[in-house]
C-alpha cells in the first residue's frame, strides 16, 4: 500500500547522509624561507641529525634546552625541535541532513536542508574542509538518480532549475569559506562576500575545498555551514522513491 500511495502522489523523500574524516598529519609552517626553498624549523644544539637502518628511521638532537611535553587541565606543550612538529585537528558535524519538504513529482519544487562543521586545530599554518560524493551523481534511490548541479566554470550565484530538469546542490556559509564562493553580490569566484544561500555548486567524486582557514583557532575553532538544496521542475519526471547522498567531509591541518 505505502510502494503504491507513493507512486500515486509521485512524492518523494531526501536524505544526505554525512561522513566526517579528520586526518592528522604534519603541519607545514616555516621558519625560513626563500624563491627555492623553506625550513620549517630550526635547532641550536651540539650534534645530532638523521640515521636509519632497513627498518627503522631516527632523527634526534643533542644538548637542546627546554625540552619535552608538558600538560594541563586546558593546553599541552611540546617544546623543542623534536616535540614540536605534531598538530592536532578535530573536526565535529551536526548530523546527517534530512531534505525538507518532500516533493510531489507532478508539479516538482525545491527542498532544503544543511549542517554545520566544526573545525579546530593548532596547526599554524591553519586548515582545509573538502567534500566529495560517493557515487555520481550523488543523490541517488536504486537505479533512479537526481542529477548534480551543473555550474559550470564558477558556482552559480542563484540557484536555476529548468521546468525539465532536477538536481542536487550545494552552498557553503562562514568565515573560511574560499574564493570560490564568495561573491559581489551578483557573480561568485569574485568580490569578498559571502551571500547566504549564493553560490551553487554540484557534488564530485572529486575532493573539493570548500573552507580553508590561516593560522591556530584553538580553543575556539571555525564552522562552516553547508546548505543543501534539490530542485524538480514540473516536467523532469522524477520517480517516486526515497533518494539518498553520501558525502565525506575531511578537514586536514596544513
Amino acid at each position: 500500500m505505502r510502494v503504491l500511495k507513493a507512486l500515486q502522489s509521485l512524492m518523494f523523500a531526501l536524505v544526505l547522509t554525512i561522513i566526517t574524516l579528520a586526518l592528522i598529519n604534519v603541519g607545514y609552517a616555516q621558519v625560513r624561507s626563500s624563491a627555492s626553498y623553506q625550513l620549517q624549523s630550526d635547532s641550536i644544539n651540539i650534534g645530532g641529525g638523521l640515521g636509519s637502518s632497513t627498518s627503522y628511521q631516527q632523527e634526534s638532537t643533542i644538548s637542546e634546552v627546554a625540552t619535552g611535553q608538558s600538560t594541563s587541565t586546558n593546553y599541552q606543550l611540546r617544546a623543542g625541535y623534536q616535540q614540536m612538529q605534531e598538530v592536532y585537528v578535530s573536526l565535529s558535524v551536526t548530523g546527517d541532513v534530512t531534505m525538507s519538504p518532500d516533493l510531489p513529482g507532478l508539479t516538482g519544487g525545491t527542498s532544503n536542508g544543511s549542517t554545520t562543521f566544526t573545525v579546530i586545530t593548532d596547526s599554524p599554518a591553519g586548515y582545509e574542509l573538502t567534500i566529495e560524493a560517493e557515487n555520481d551523481p550523488a543523490m541517488q534511490s536504486g537505479i533512479y538518480t537526481i542529477a548534480d548541479y551543473n555550474a559550470g566554470a564558477d558556482p552559480d550565484y542563484s540557484f536555476l532549475t529548468a521546468s525539465n530538469e532536477a538536481h542536487l546542490g550545494y552552498s557553503p556559509e562562514g568565515v573560511d569559506v574560499v574564493q570560490r564562493f564568495l561573491d559581489d553580490g551578483g557573480s561568485c569566484n569574485t568580490g569578498l562576500l559571502n551571500t547566504s544561500l549564493a553560490c551553487w555548486d554540484g557534488l564530485t567524486t572529486t575532493p573539493v575545498q570548500f573552507a580553508r582557514g590561516g593560522g591556530s583557532n584553538h580553543p575556539d575553532g571555525a564552522t562552516t555551514t553547508v546548505h543543501f538544496r534539490v530542485g524538480v521542475g514540473s516536467a523532469a519526471g522524477v520517480v517516486a522513491g526515497v533518494y539518498t547522498a553520501t558525502t565525506t567531509v575531511t578537514a586536514l591541518p596544513l
